[in-house]
């Protein structure tokens, strides 16, 4: 259940308020990366986690981000506050201030609704938890992007709070997936066809007009892989030959979600079994407890 407490996560002070700037902070109220969408992001996926100890961090990661809500939302109703009697205020987004009566609305800073396609769920733990890191840097960067739009001092100390638990919450995302002990790049259940997974095909060639070429780094020559040019181009081309999936193949943790499927050469029947084991011992040892 969810129990609301009146104080405000962070203590929101404003020295003047600015309307303009206020719009522009219904980015992270009612946008795409905004505290609404991550909020529930994590709470969905973890009413679908499996594993109770990363289903109870997403919980919690997904409450603290409604009381962030909270907060940004106090923010923008302190500088949205002269749309309700001024004007030029509220010739700063009609929207809100006819339509919202000056206060915070579920859209972006650019009037667009929110909507639940910004959620990122697939019901594979490793999955999730990898869009979450992404979700919280982008977040973080928003928030950098609005310290420097405004002057405000508390605004400013309001935003750095706000920008600083994204941090956190990127370093508790990426230590869980890590505690999954799973190599890298594993995801799912099928390996990926051997030869074809280490190809980096070179899809931009030439020389633009500004002398911009080919490049090498890591990212094509490292880390296992290898590139490889266009036929056209007197190079081999990526390896199309066929390759059966082959279920069961890729290394998985225990802790990974059941696979999805019907036909997954026993790898979903595991899982769950793995899963209906863990939950009867939980149980048993709640019952012992009480």
């Amino acid at each position: 259940m969810y129990h609301h407490v009146k104080k405000l996560m962070y203590t929101v002070e404003v020295g003047e308020s600015d309307p303009k700037f206020g719009k522009m902070l219904l980015e992270q109220f009612g946008g795409a990366n905004g505290e609404l969408a991550a909020a529930m992001q994590y709470s969905i996926q973890g009413f679908n986690c499996e594993d109770a100890a990363r289903k109870d961090l997403l919980m919690d990661i997904g409450t603290e981000e409604l009381s962030h809500l909270e907060v940004v939302g106090a923010l923008i109703r302190l500088h949205l506050k002269p749309m309700k009697h001024e004007r030029e205020a509220a010739e700063a987004d009609p929207l809100v201030a006819i339509a919202g009566g000056g206060g915070v609305c579920l859209q972006d800073s650019m009037g667009n609704a929110w909507t639940a396609d910004y959620l990122k769920i697939t019901g594979d733990l490793a999955v999730d938890l990898r869009s979450n890191i992404a979700a919280e840097a982008r977040a973080k960067i928003v928030y950098e992007r609005l310290i420097a739009f405004t002057q405000d001092k508390g605004s400013q100390e309001a935003l750095q709070f706000l920008m600083t638990r994204e941090i956190t919450h990127m370093r508790a995302f990426t230590a869980a997936l890590e505690s999954m002990e799973k190599p890298q790049f594993a995801v799912g259940i099928f390996k990926p066809t051997p030869g074809l997974v280490d190809q980096y095909f070179n899809g931009s060639t030439g020389v633009s007009q500004y002398g911009d070429g080919d490049f090498s780094g890591q990212w094509n020559r490292g880390n296992g892989l290898h590139t490889v040019e266009f036929e056209r181009n007197g190079g081999e081309s990526l390896d199309v030959r066929p390759y059966a999936p082959e279920p069961g193949t890729e290394v998985t943790s225990p802790l990974d979600s059941t696979p999805v499927g019907q036909w997954t050469n026993g790898a979903g029947e595991k899982q769950q079994r793995l899963h209906d084991q863990q939950k009867k011992h939980r149980m048993k040892e709640a019952a012992a407890a009480m």
